[in-house]
């Protein structure tokens, strides 16, 4: 399955969606934190991972982007630091003008009002005018992998950003999870469709015999239930 492909199906999944097929197949769930927020709310973003990892100087975003080709996300790792910014505009019209589809911070950015204005997604913990006063020693992984919360990635691993916040999928099991999420779209929307049409999800999913059921039998769990009557609220 291509990365164009993907793209193209992405247009009617959430990061809810693969989040929650991640879940049915036995992924981790790879969730930046919830701080990470869009600069511009309203966007998507999606992409094989880019990784740089900042100590200080904006050449390694340069030689990440160098390194990408369009459609790839760049990932920054600041560590989380939210004492300094560590991208602005002129990184964020670059990775625009190379194609990138957008940018992950760990971390924060700064010349907001003009990055709004580029129009790439970005996501960061926000914004601080200060950019970086220290220069520290550069790792030998600085281009390889880059840490988000509590979640190191690579060249083997696609983001995921929307409202919601930011996610991270394996390339290698991409297709599957998709098919997941679009199985699991199809169930909500007419679970959706049923509630509007006056029908209550309760019903939908049986919730009274999930009570009756719960007492011949405490073990019994509302997602196992789920499972047995094709619902799709947890997963």
């Amino acid at each position: 399955m291509s990365i164009d492909d993907l793209r193209r199906r992405l247009a009617t999944l959430t990061t809810a969606h693969l989040a929650d097929a991640c879940l049915r197949a036995g992924v981790p769930v790879r969730c930046g934190p919830a701080a990470l927020r869009p600069v511009v709310p309203g966007g998507q973003l999606f992409g094989p991972v880019v990784p740089a990892r900042h100590v200080g100087s904006v050449d390694v975003f340069l030689e990440a982007i160098d390194g990408a080709a369009p459609g790839d996300v760049l990932v920054v790792d600041n560590g989380g630091r939210v004492d300094e910014s560590c991208v602005g505009d002129l990184v964020v019209l670059e990775a625009a003008a190379a194609g990138l589809a957008g940018v992950v911070i760990w971390g924060l950015h700064r010349d907001t009002v003009d990055i709004r204005a580029v129009g790439l997604p970005v996501f960061s913990l926000g914004a601080i005018p200060t950019g970086p006063r220290r220069l520290d020693p550069r790792p030998a992984s600085a281009l390889t992998s880059a840490t988000v919360g509590e979640w190191t990635l690579d060249a083997g691993d696609l983001a995921v950003a929307d409202d919601d916040g930011v996610l991270f999928l394996p390339a290698g099991r991409a297709g599957e999870l998709f098919q997941a999420a679009e199985s699991i779209r199809a169930t909500e929307r007419r679970q959706a469709e049923r509630i509007r049409a006056g029908v209550p999800l309760r019903e939908q999913v049986g919730f009274a015999a999930f009570l009756a059921a719960r007492t011949d039998d405490p073990a019994l769990t509302f997602r196992e239930h789920l499972r047995s009557v094709g619902g799709a609220i947890e997963e």
